[in-house]
């Protein structure tokens, strides 16, 4: 298990405003919350003080983290790539740009963002919980996730990690929001929407042990 950033390169692009997602007049924080975790419409689609925005297709953004996963990992021909958490699909499309013979899968919570998939790669996509995975042991030669686990209660995480860990051969990886001072944990907790596992480093590695998760992984902050 090592700790390895793919992730940093987009996180730390986009401006966040901390303060004005609290504050909102129309959409303070409780509300846009109580919409973000429907997964539906409000959570992608809808306006940037609940959540995404407009969660559309960005030819380059992901392909950039698709890359990076291909030349760090050693696939073999033809591999077969999971994503826990896929969202729309999109790191998957740009995935079969770098290789084009992979045999993607994806599953994600929301209907939603199956729905309005990326077409390309939609029949490929189910609906699902990261607790309950629906391959057989060790099917996978590549299996990630990307903000998808702190999304998930306490009680669920030693299940969703064994689940990980158990449909992945030796190539896994994820990422997932924490903080490392306060001035961190408070603007995580201001900008968050859908956050439910709260840890810092030392209690996401605790989890990981707990679970049995032998994996890579990295954290983004919001400094």
């Amino acid at each position: 298990m090592a700790y390895i950033d793919f992730m940093s390169v987009l996180h730390k692009s986009t401006i966040r405003d901390y303060l004005a997602r609290v504050n909102d007049s129309e959409y303070p924080k409780a509300r846009a919350a109580e919409s973000a975790k429907k997964w539906d419409f409000d959570y992608w689609d809808g306006d940037r003080r609940i959540n995404y925005g407009g969660y559309s297709y960005i030819p380059g953004r992901w392909e950039q983290v698709a890359r990076r996963l291909n030349e760090h990992y050693r696939l073999p021909e033809n591999p077969k790539i999971l994503d826990v958490g896929c969202g729309k699909g999109f790191l998957l499309f740009d995935f079969l740009k770098i290789r084009p013979d992979a045999e993607v899968y994806g599953i994600d919570i929301s209907s939603y963002a199956i729905a309005n998939s990326k077409e390309e790669v939609r029949d490929r996509l189910s609906v699902g919980n990261a607790t309950k995975l629906p391959w057989p042991d060790d099917y996978f030669d590549l299996v990630v996730s990307i903000n998808t686990f702190h999304n998930l209660y306490n009680f669920e995480l030693a299940e969703a990690l064994s689940e990980f860990q158990r449909v992945g051969r030796e190539n896994k990886y994820l990422c997932v929001e924490s903080y490392r001072n306060e001035s961190e944990k408070v603007n995580l907790l201001y900008w968050q929407v859908t956050c439910e596992s709260f840890c810092n480093p030392d209690e996401w590695n605790w989890w990981f042990d707990y679970a049995g998760y032998s994996g890579d992984y990295s954290f983004i902050y919001f400094e």
